[in-house]
């Protein structure tokens, strides 16, 4: 995939059911960051897991695919966008705020420190999707979005009862197994604050946008 920082490729997943396409990140292919361990296609799949432990299902399905041909990696449905859209597109029609505000949420509870707005993709039948998780779950506050419209305004009823659902039920396993322990801790530290003061945070850093912005 052209200008991905990491090394992502286009694949076909074939099985005796038929064929699909497929985004393949190996770990072996990511470059090495001084503020993030190695294995961030581990943290794709736990933003998966995640999201669906949320009952929100915009992240594409995601697994840790452990016999890539290049190795270890994560493997995730490949959603075929409008590639002409983006989160700034995406924004001009009242329609998407719903799903865009509930990705503000997400990524605050991740933590997520790349949110671009070519993150934000929408398909065929006007469905939101994010992808690119593999920078978030830190344990010091990193959250670096474009999606910041939407800064101070109180969580949507249905998505506060999911967090706090969540929080009743615990992290599923799925979750907790792809990340360390002091990230499951300030995982959950972030949802309790978040319930704590129910709205979408404000900006708290100098770098509250990740570059570039598509």
């Amino acid at each position: 995939m052209p200008w991905s920082s990491n090394n992502t490729f286009l694949v076909t997943v074939a099985t005796d059911e038929g064929q699909m396409p497929a985004i393949y990140k190996p770990g072996r292919g990511e470059r090495p960051l001084w503020d993030f361990p190695d294995g961030l296609y581990r943290r794709e799949v736990a933003a998966y897991e995640l999201c669906e432990a949320l009952g929100w299902g915009f992240v594409p399905p995601t697994v840790e695919l452990t016999d890539g041909p290049l190795g270890p990696g994560s493997l995730q449905l490949y959603v075929d966008a409008d590639f002409e859209q983006h989160y700034f597109t995406l924004l001009e029609d009242a329609a998407h705020h719903p799903a865009l505000k509930r990705m503000a949420t997400f990524d605050a509870l991740a933590n997520n420190a790349d949110r671009k707005g070519g993150h934000c993709l929408v398909d065929s039948d006007g469905r939101i999707w994010g992808i690119d998780h593999g920078l978030c779950f830190h344990v010091q506050q990193k959250l670096r979005t474009v999606i910041w419209d939407f800064a101070g305004e109180p969580l949507e009823d249905d998505d506060r009862g999911d967090v706090q659902q969540l929080l009743e039920d615990g992290l599923p396993d799925e979750v907790t197994r792809h990340l360390h322990d002091d990230e499951t801790r300030a995982l959950l530290h972030r949802a309790r604050r978040l319930l704590d003061d129910p709205r979408l945070p404000e900006p708290r850093s100098d770098r509250p946008y990740p570059w570039p912005l598509v």
